[in-house]
């Protein structure tokens, strides 16, 4: 049992990895591909909720469902903050400020939660953000226009909204996975779509909308699928230590497919926020 729940999630993981390719791929602004995706997770995963048979016995208490529609803004947030950030620097350098998310966590925690950070979290921390200079390549000669028009902000932004929804979804205890998932997409798709401009959705070719597609079926509804299904069957530290394989199946097709060389010092930028990062998971006593 437990091989198979890894291996199911070791292929969501690759999987996810590709997201930022299919991205690139679909022709279609940010805010309205999360808008695709929020409605293909909705239908997808409220289908296998049911199957399932778990909207049968959930528990719905009104905290929670306030809890998880906040939750479901921040995590709607992240994925067009994280999809514009695409648009504007290369698939490796976001996914590697994207996963400054768990260092974010230890200083919103410290902040909003009291949770005392010792020494090895402030220099995880510093590390991080050494890590962030180098890789974006701040330089005296770098304006603020630059700095802005890099694309930074945007995964800088996703990352903070995933560190949102990591530290709020702590709170939220009766509902399934799917219930929780099922109300953040749905509420993705009521605050989305004021802003929906469905003109770019004209024109588009076949494999503009088979990447779209599979942006929210495959990337959405199978991943999350294989996700929940074998989350409850592996340990913290088995889970903590697949989550790299995200980056690692991004930053390959970053570099083998679309052909990204990074500088020198974004390579050792890259290695220090890992690094940073992986203190997070040796230490989740820490973290929680």
């Amino acid at each position: 049992m437990k091989s198979a729940a890894m291996m199911k999630m070791i292929l969501a993981m690759s999987i996810f990895g590709s997201i930022g390719f299919f991205t690139v791929k679909t022709g279609v602004p940010a805010s309205e591909l999360v808008f695709v995706r929020c409605i293909c997770a909705t239908l997808f995963l409220g289908l296998c909720w049911f199957i399932t048979g778990q909207h049968k016995v959930e528990v719905w208490r009104k905290k929670d469902v306030l809890v998880t529609m906040l939750c479901g803004v921040f995590l709607v947030l992240n994925w067009v903050f994280l999809f514009k950030a695409f648009e504007e620097m290369s698939i490796t350098i976001a996914i590697s400020i994207y996963h400054l998310a768990p260092i974010l966590v230890l200083i919103f925690g410290s902040i909003f939660l009291k949770e005392k950070m010792n020494v090895w979290s402030l220099l995880a921390v510093f590390v991080c953000f050494l890590g962030s200079v180098l890789i974006i390549g701040i330089t005296g000669q770098t304006s603020f226009s630059d700095f802005v028009s890099s694309g930074f902000i945007w995964a800088l932004l996703a990352a903070i909204c995933y560190a949102m929804t990591m530290i709020i979804g702590k709170g939220i205890q009766g509902l399934s996975a799917y219930a929780m998932t099922f109300v953040q997409t749905s509420v993705g798709i009521i605050i989305l779509l004021p802003f929906m401009d469905f003109n770019v959705f004209h024109h588009l070719s076949s494999t503009n909308w088979l990447f779209i597609l599979g942006t929210g079926l495959i990337h959405t509804g199978i991943v999350y699928y294989l996700f929940f299904d074998s989350l409850r069957q592996l340990s913290t530290p088995v889970i903590s230590a697949l989550v790299f394989v995200d980056p690692a199946v991004a930053i390959l097709l970053d570099t083998i497919i679309i052909g990204f060389r990074p500088s020198t010092l974004q390579v050792i930028g890259m290695i220090l926020i890992f690094s940073g990062m992986l203190y997070t998971l040796v230490e989740p006593k820490k973290v929680t």
